[in-house]
């Protein structure tokens, strides 16, 4: 995750996190990525069913869910055991979330032992009755899907109206006073849309967006030949920047996120070398913080069965089932491999990753993505866009 307005444009300085000691116990939520301990923020894929067919679905969700999910009691006893192990954030996602019956019951638990509880939705299903309830319970934030304007929104979501639906549904969070964020997957089909989604953030007064990079997972697999190819990725990049920049300048101080690729971050740092920012020293002592990418340390995911995984979208592989052990022993422990390599993953990483000057602050980038293509989860991710001459 890489904060464009955070990095670009000033709106966190190293002080910042070095004031709170950089431990996640204590880091506000904007700052929770530059903590030093990475603790790991939990996805909990809740429940497989969703309203919607989107075509990346990277859960290949469905219409109902199945009796191998977690019950309500397991779920609590896993909220349980995520607050004593200090895991600072649960995201609950699904599917969809707002699907499970417990869903009220679950968020007021994890609120209750401490935990800053997130939704990740497709927003269809946010009545004004059901936003003010997740005010009311404490919810941190809802992040909320869409793939660009109505005509494109639907083709991706597989529903007539499911854009018109999710405006109605970011719009009753902002009236019920719920902080509401934009959640976009870039990719050929929809890159175009970028600057209108920038022109809707600023119209519906949403104060976050998250742009993800394609991950080649679940039905975001047949999308691998529809991701943009290095120099549109450049573009794309570049053109958040700008966007993000103009809003700041205009007073419009809205937190803009690239997600899925961290070599977003040498680029945004090369960017201000060249601009002769005089940021360019505090982006990278930020970047040194937030250490690239985190999955199988800083971030983990429990399936709607119980078992866990490095991210969401890295699913076939699997460390362990919460109904057998819990979340905190599974995730501790020296003997899984897999696991264990994947917290000091700059040493196994190969090729072009290996003699990368930037490793430290990337991390070798997305390892899903690198065994999706090649097959190894060690081989280079094939969607970092940085040149040779950029890297070494």
């Amino acid at each position: 995750m890489i904060g464009i307005s955070k990095l670009y444009c000033g709106a966190v300085e190293p002080s910042d996190a070095l004031r709170y000691g950089r431990r996640s116990e204590a880091l506000p939520a904007h700052l929770l990525q530059f903590s030093a301990d990475k603790k790991p923020v939990v996805v909990w894929n809740m429940t497989r069913a969703c309203n919607l067919k989107c075509v990346h679905c990277y859960a290949q969700a469905k219409a109902s869910g199945g009796p191998d999910e977690l019950t309500t009691d397991e779920g609590l006893t896993l909220i349980d055991d995520l607050a004593e192990f200090g895991a600072p954030v649960l995201l609950f996602s699904g599917g969809e979330p707002l699907l499970r019956p417990d869903l009220t019951l679950l968020i007021r638990h994890a609120v209750k032992r401490g935990l800053r509880a997130v939704i990740s939705t497709n927003g269809t299903l946010i009545t004004r009755d059901k936003a003010a309830e997740f005010k009311d319970l404490g919810l941190s934030y809802v992040g909320v899907s869409l793939d660009g304007l109505a005509q494109v929104n639907d083709r991706f979501r597989g529903m007539a109206g499911a854009f018109d639906q999710a405006v109605a549904g970011i719009r009753n969070c902002r009236e019920a006073g719920l902080k509401v964020g934009l959640r976009f997957t870039i990719n050929k089909r929809n890159a175009d849309e970028i600057p209108a989604i920038f022109d809707l953030l600023e119209e519906l007064d949403v104060p976050r967006i998250c742009f993800y990079h394609l991950v080649y997972s679940g039905r975001g697999s047949a999308l691998m030949n529809e991701d943009l190819d290095h120099d549109q990725t450049r573009r794309v990049v570049n053109l958040i920047i700008d966007r993000t920049k103009d809003l700041h300048d205009r007073g419009r101080p809205t937190e803009v996120l690239t997600v899925d690729n961290h070599a977003d971050g040498p680029f945004l740092y090369l960017r201000l070398v060249r601009e002769q920012s005089p940021r360019a020293p505090q982006v990278l002592e930020l970047l040194q913080m937030n250490e690239g990418n985190n999955s199988g340390r800083g971030l983990g995911c429990v399936s709607w069965d119980g078992r866990v995984h490095a991210d969401q979208f890295w699913r076939n592989h699997s460390f362990g089932n919460v109904r057998e052990r819990p979340f905190s022993r599974i995730w501790t422990d020296p003997s899984i491999e897999l696991l264990a390599k994947l917290k000091d993953k700059k040493r196994y990483v190969t090729g072009r990753c290996r003699q990368c000057r930037w490793l430290d602050i990337c991390a070798g980038n997305f390892r899903a993505r690198a065994e999706a293509v090649t097959g190894d989860v060690w081989s280079p991710d094939p969607a970092c866009y940085l040149t040779d001459e950029e890297i070494l």
